[in-house]
């Protein structure tokens, strides 16, 4: 029974509706977990759907309790990877501006 924090990745989205996690231990895939697309962590911009590739791949850190899945949150991975995105999106739209 799993207990504790492990990491995880988005390992894919099927019909829309539902993530296929992969939980790891030690670098090891130890486990596989389902969850419905809304209950990932983070939001979609408002109005907006976040297409599938954009959540397969990412690091989750997950907490297990009594085998049960019991919070997610995104892992540092994931926030350094958006952070890094979104620096590079406000530089080059202020290069296009100052054109």
């Amino acid at each position: 029974m799993m207990d504790g924090t492990f990491a995880g990745t988005v390992d894919r989205v099927v019909d829309d509706t539902t993530a296929v996690i992969l939980v790891e231990d030690g670098g090891e895939v130890v486990e596989q977990a389902t969850v419905p697309v809304e209950d990932l962590p983070g939001e979609d911009p408002p109005g907006e759907d976040r297409p599938d590739q954009t959540r397969d791949g990412r690091r989750l850190s997950l907490t297990f309790r009594d085998g049960e899945l019991v919070s997610m949150a995104d892992g540092p991975a994931t926030r350094e990877r958006e952070e890094s995105l979104q620096e590079r999106f406000d530089r080059l739209s202020t290069r296009l501006s100052e054109e």
